[in-house]
């Protein structure tokens, strides 16, 4: 249904960064794709003192600095490999996330698998930036791994066996709702496909579900509006059973707070869900659903723009 040939995984040789690249190089042998690990290095001004005005001079890496790097990335990766993948290390100099981006854009990637933690401290912060600057800016899907995801690599060659899916039916969520069809079926999983009820009359999503009739209650208008999303849910997943085992279920609610809940009782490993556009809208992407279940889920999260 869908192919993942190139996936990308920046790392920085953190425990949670090595966790990222498990999932990615899982995830390569169910679509037989190449991994490509890459390791950023960020330049860092450091003072040089004189007799005059202090001056920030930026440390950048020799060619025999880069050499080391690159090699000490090409033996993190094949630490965490699998018989049969193919791994290929990079090295970039400059900003970490603009570097990740421009290096997924020029290789073309499928899928970008990162960590949303870095090693400790100051560094934890830092990572947690970059995964959010690479989240509002990628075009294409994202993998973000929390710190509490189990090893990928360890658990054999099916990882996700109970995948949830939000759905909104907007496009970007039933483009979601395709990749998660695909990854249940590529492990013979159980897909729950969500839909979340907010009684608020602003979702003109819901509002254009039903007609609204003159004289007719708000109660009664919730229930005609719920029969209507019900029904849509079936339709939307009527087609899922051919691949994979599928459950619709929907619930009232926050959303993010249902998304997360259903994924703790489901036990899910994975939560596929899509994300609204891009543009002026991002600039409230972190204020979003998005932003609540990539932050505090246990599980891997991946996120998906419209088509």
């Amino acid at each position: 249904m869908i192919e993942i040939r190139r996936i990308l995984c920046p790392i920085d040789f953190s425990d949670y960064s090595r966790r990222a690249l498990d999932h990615a190089i899982a995830i390569a042998r169910w679509y037989e794709s190449t991994v490509t690990v890459l390791r950023v290095f960020s330049p860092a001004p450091v003072a040089a003192f004189g007799p005059g005005p202090v001056v920030f001079e930026p440390i950048v890496l020799t060619p025999v600095d880069r050499d080391q790097l690159l090699a000490d990335t090409k033996a993190c990766a094949q630490a965490e490999s699998a018989p049969g993948i193919t791994i290929e290390a990079v090295v970039r100099e400059g900003n970490t996330a603009a570097e990740i981006l421009e290096q997924a854009a020029s290789m073309k990637a499928d899928l970008l698998v990162i960590g949303t933690h870095g090693r400790s401290g100051f560094e934890r912060l830092v990572l947690g930036s970059v995964a959010e600057k690479v989240l509002r800016k990628a075009t294409g899907p994202v993998l973000t791994v929390p710190k509490l995801a189990p090893d990928a690599v360890p658990a054999g060659p099916v990882l996700y066996r109970r995948i949830l899916c939000p759905v909104d039916f907007s496009d970007s969520s039933l483009n979601a709702l395709k990749y998660a069809m695909s990854m249940a079926q590529e492990a013979d999983g159980q897909l729950t496909v969500l839909h979340v009820v907010e009684h608020e009359f602003e979702n003109r999503v819901d509002m254009a579900s039903v007609a609204y009739d003159a004289g007719t209650t708000i109660g009664d208008f919730l229930k005609k509006r719920e029969e209507a999303l019900r029904q849509r849910l079936r339709e939307t997943v009527a087609g899922a059973s051919e691949f994979c085992s599928v459950e619709s279920l929907m619930t009232d609610g926050k959303p993010w707070r249902e998304v997360l809940r259903i994924a703790t009782e489901r036990q899910s490993d994975l939560i596929v869900m899509g994300v609204q556009g891009r543009g002026a809208a991002d600039l409230l992407f972190f204020g979003s659903t998005t932003q609540h279940v990539v932050r505090e889920a246990s599980c891997p999260v991946l996120t998906l723009r419209q088509g």
